[in-house]
């Protein structure tokens, strides 16, 4: 049984690959440079860039899916903000699986490749941490968990509570 909703379900997995990635290609290029085959000591980075496009491709689908219910709490600036985020993400993570793939090729094209692929998973971390960001922001800062509510609570206006951060209410 799949989880209800299941854009926040799914949004961690690229998340996670978004960091392991880095993390991947580098004990990969520092097999290569140890003397693995290029190509046998690459593939778990390539492996990794394509789950992690497929999880941003997921993640992507499952939150246009949830954009209706989410605009009845939120307006439509922060959504479109984490929207346009996320869709640049998955752009970035499927041209950089790319070249991941072609550094699975032999010689001087294979190398630039890896080292360009190492470079864009570094990047990638950016790019990653903005569309969480604005993410967390639609659901802690504009309420957006809100209409998922099961207890039948009412969403809260929360643009007009960001000028009460830091008040006590002694009474």
């Amino acid at each position: 049984m799949l989880p209800d909703p299941l854009h926040p379900a799914v949004v961690h997995f690229p998340i996670v690959l978004t960091f392991l990635l880095p993390l991947v290609a580098l004990i990969a290029l520092w097999r290569i440079r140890r003397g693995a085959r290029a190509r046998t000591a690459w593939g778990p980075a390539v492996m990794a860039a394509v789950a992690l496009t497929a999880s941003a491709w997921i993640a992507v689908e499952t939150g246009e899916a949830d954009e209706e219910r989410v605009e009845r709490v939120v307006a439509e600036e922060p959504i479109g903000r984490h929207e346009e985020a996320a869709e640049r993400f998955l752009l970035l993570s499927a041209g950089m699986t790319l070249v991941a793939g072609i550094g699975l090729a032999h010689g001087p094209l294979g190398a630039a490749a890896r080292i360009g692929s190492m470079i864009g998973a570094l990047g990638l971390m950016v790019a990653g941490t903005l569309v969480g960001h604005s993410g967390g922001e639609l659901v802690y800062r504009h309420g957006a968990a809100a209409v998922h509510a099961s207890n039948g609570a009412q969403p809260r206006d929360r643009a007009t509570e960001l000028g009460r951060v830091g008040e006590r209410d002694d009474d």
